[in-house]
């Protein structure tokens, strides 16, 4: 059964007297394991898409169906535990809470899922290690660097052993080198530890580590390549 499945899934958005065509019947899987990139220039629906498959935004049309069940079945509070439960978020923009530390950023997910205070703190600690950020622990974000915020989000969108994690242009506010790096890590943490990846980028470069490649143009999918 796939992670996650699109149907025919189309997105529009009303300017005035002006309808936005962001996503035009767009289908797709995310299998167990996978590496998947989806990629198009700035304004072809890839934010869009990572946000109705990630249960932020709901279609104007079309299915998604995560782990089997229609999304459009779940109520406002089902979709919440599936976000915090089935699926990591990534974002472009880091998303880190500035008055935590690493730590702390890290920890919060847990603390919503009342996880008991071993269990968080082995857990932390396990993901700080694994990006390394050990020595960071009680630095707050503003006394990092790009590449090592985004870090603390990838482990902070690991924390609650998500299926699959969504990353929408981890690498927009990066330099190259860093970005090179990051995506790197994702692809070592989806080889080494089975976590299914599905991120966004307008960056050809970004994509070499993607065992497979979805091409996003004016909404629709152009093409796909493996």
């Amino acid at each position: 059964m796939a992670i996650v499945e699109a149907r025919n899934v189309s997105r529009d958005y009303h300017l005035g007297k002006t309808v936005i065509h962001a996503l035009r019947e767009v289908s797709l899987s995310v299998e167990e394991g996978e590496f998947l990139a989806i990629m198009g220039p700035s304004g072809c629906g890839k934010s869009t898409l990572l946000n109705i498959i990630g249960c932020i935004d709901t279609p104007t049309a079309g299915t998604v169906f995560l782990e089997g069940e229609n999304v459009a079945h779940l109520n406002d509070n089902q979709e919440a535990d599936r976000r915090l439960h089935s699926i990591g978020f990534i974002f472009q923009s880091f998303n880190l809470i500035p008055v935590l530390t690493v730590e702390e950023n890290i920890e919060f997910p847990l603390l919503l899922t009342r996880t008991a205070r071993a269990e968080r703190r082995e857990r932390v600690r396990d993901l700080m290690e694994m990006v390394g950020l050990t020595s960071h622990a009680l630095h707050r974000p503003d006394e990092l660097s790009g590449g090592q915020r985004q870090r603390v989000a990838i482990a902070r969108a690991l924390v609650n052993n998500p299926r699959l994690v969504i990353a929408d242009e981890p690498t927009a506010n990066l330099d190259s080198e860093t970005g090179a790096e990051i995506v790197a890590a994702m692809a070592r943490l989806n080889r080494d530890e089975g976590v299914s990846f599905l991120f966004s980028t307008h960056n050809p470069e970004v994509t070499r580590h993607a065992r497979r490649v979805l091409e996003l143009k004016d909404g629709r999918i152009l093409r796909e390549r493996t």
